[in-house]
């Protein structure tokens, strides 16, 4: 990975992160199905096929340019979960596929100034 030498916009920074997290889950193997879908609801920021536990991951991305908002586990709270789960079982509503299971994943990007990007990875967050 390459160190951030100079600040990126916040739009930047999170185009960034979701991108490193694309990265991160191709890198597992996953098939991205779409990035960005959107309802009148809110956005799903990925969500990818895990062929190994044939799912569907609803990825939510949380990018930070260091730790003043608190870590990726406090960046997801129950409303946050719950509005989640209402967007995928939307987007599950319109799909003609079946997997055996569903998830809720968090992949938080930390991108320091000058640091190279940190990935964390929580699984079966709702």
């Amino acid at each position: 990975m390459v160190a951030m030498t100079h600040p990126l916009t916040r739009a930047q920074l999170g185009a960034l992160g979701e991108q490193l997290a694309v990265d991160h889950v191709e890198s597992l193997g996953w098939r991205v199905l779409t990035r960005n879908w959107r309802c009148r609801w809110g956005e799903l920021d990925v969500i990818a096929a895990d062929p190994v536990e044939r799912a569907v991951v609803f990825v939510e991305v949380k990018t930070r340019s260091g730790d003043g908002f608190g870590g990726v586990a406090q960046a997801v709270t129950p409303t946050k979960v719950r509005r989640l789960r209402r967007l995928a079982g939307l987007w599950l509503a319109a799909q003609s596929g079946s997997w055996s299971q569903i998830r809720i994943d968090v992949i938080g990007v930390r991108i320091a100034p000058g640091g190279v990007p940190e990935i964390t990875h929580l699984r079966g967050v709702g």
